[in-house]
């Protein structure tokens, strides 16, 4: 069964899809493009890796707290106390600890065949990109380099959390609500970039993917792929559509459509 959403849906946001989706998405972009792109060009699948500290965000659906059990009947305490004080056995908790973990994210790179040059770089961003720390750090000083070259970028978001990437002006009630973006970036035209905006309700936009050569560019349609992904993933079996829409919240007239949505599927 296909996904009740037109566009992205907002449930393979969990953090129980998004990762696997993530790397699906990825493949299958690089797969598309391969039969389009060669013989002069050829995709490269990247992966960028570094040390981040866990914090309360990556530790949700983890108990912090789980209280031992204890054996046998607990003995009744005396409110009278008579006599000395008896010492008393504190019994342990156990808790979880903010761990340093090993992030890799995997990303595209269009390079030119022969020279091996990297002509564009098309990013699927991650959770980890887009929060505050050091993922959102270290991706923005990768942003910069890429900004700073001759290399294209496509920056593809299917994430309504966290404040988007920089760029100017940003639309204040767009990232409080929640929308999707595609950032196109050409090298010759920086600072100008294209920016591609959608909303659970609309399905999600092709946009050009630029090549070395001013003019040349070929169409990417994320939505049959996405489309492809989940069906093949099982989703419509996996995915819990009677619990809410996963964060930040919807407006009213927004939660009234995905209510009829789900309710008509």
């Amino acid at each position: 069964m296909a996904s009740p959403f037109p566009g992205m849906d907002p449930y393979l946001e969990q953090a129980i899809f998004w990762p696997e989706f993530h790397s699906r998405l990825i493949v299958a972009i690089a797969d598309a493009l391969a039969p389009r792109l060669l013989p002069k060009y050829y995709v490269a699948v990247e992966i960028r890796t570094y040390i981040d500290n866990a914090n309360e965000e990556l530790l949700v659906g983890v108990p912090d707290a789980v209280v031992l059990s204890t054996a046998g009947p607990v003995a009744s305490v005396n409110p009278e106390p008579a006599g000395p004080r008896m010492a008393t056995t504190v019994r342990p908790q156990a808790v979880i600890l903010p761990m340093p973990r090993e992030v890799k994210e995997r990303y595209l790179e269009i390079r030119e065949t022969g020279s091996d040059a990297v002509i564009t770089v098309v990013e699927v961003l991650s959770p980890m990109n887009k929060r505050p720390g050091e993922g959102r750090r270290i991706y923005n000083a990768k942003r910069q380099a890429i900004l700073g070259s001759a290399s294209h970028l496509v920056e593809i978001d299917l994430l309504r959390a966290y404040d988007p990437m920089a760029m100017h002006p940003v639309d204040r009630e767009s990232t409080s609500i929640g929308r999707y973006r595609i950032l196109v970036s050409r090298s010759e035209c920086r600072p100008r970039a294209d920016l591609y905006e959608f909303t659970l309700q609309d399905p999600i936009p092709e946009f050009p993917l630029p090549l070395k050569a001013t003019a040349e560019q070929v169409m990417v349609d994320l939505q049959p792929l996405v489309n492809g992904i989940y069906d093949r993933s099982g989703y419509d079996l996996r995915v819990d559509y009677q619990a809410p829409v996963p964060p930040p919240a919807l407006l009213a007239e927004d939660q009234a459509w995905v209510s009829e949505v789900l309710h008509s599927r």
